[in-house]
C-alpha cells in the first residue's frame, strides 16, 4: 500500500458537521464537503499552558484540553478514502486540519 503523509501541521481552519450526538458528519474544506465514510476515532491531549500567555477569567472552562478526531473521508461513495486529523484548541470554535493521510490501492 502507498501512504502519503503530511510531514508538518498543515492548521487549515475547516467546517465540521456534526450529528446531534457530537459525531463529524463532513468536513468543508477548500469548498469541497468531505463525507465521514467510516467511524472517527476522538481524543483528547493537553496543549502547553506553560508555553503560552493565555490568561482566562475564574470558571471561564477549560484551558488545557486540546479536541481530536481522526476521520477516514470522501469526496464521492466511488472516491479513494482520506484520513484527516482534525484539532479544536482550548477556548477556540475553530476546528483545523492538522493533517491528512492517503492511503492508495497495493501495486501489481
Amino acid at each position: 500500500m502507498a501512504r502519503a503523509t503530511t510531514d508538518s501541521p498543515l492548521d487549515v481552519p475547516v467546517q465540521v458537521r456534526f450529528t446531534a450526538k457530537g459525531i463529524p458528519l463532513a468536513v468543508r474544506c477548500d469548498g469541497r464537503i468531505w463525507a465521514v465514510a467510516a467511524g472517527p476515532v476522538h481524543w483528547f491531549t493537553r496543549a502547553d499552558w506553560w508555553n503560552t500567555a493565555k490568561r482566562a477569567p475564574v470558571g471561564c472552562g477549560d484551558l488545557v484540553s486540546v479536541e481530536h478526531w481522526q476521520v477516514q473521508v470522501r469526496l464521492t461513495s466511488t472516491s479513494a478514502l482520506r484520513t484527516f486529523e482534525l484539532r479544536r484548541d482550548p477556548l477556540s470554535e475553530q476546528w483545523l486540519l492538522a493533517g491528512i493521510s492517503d492511503v492508495g490501492a497495493a501495486a501489481a
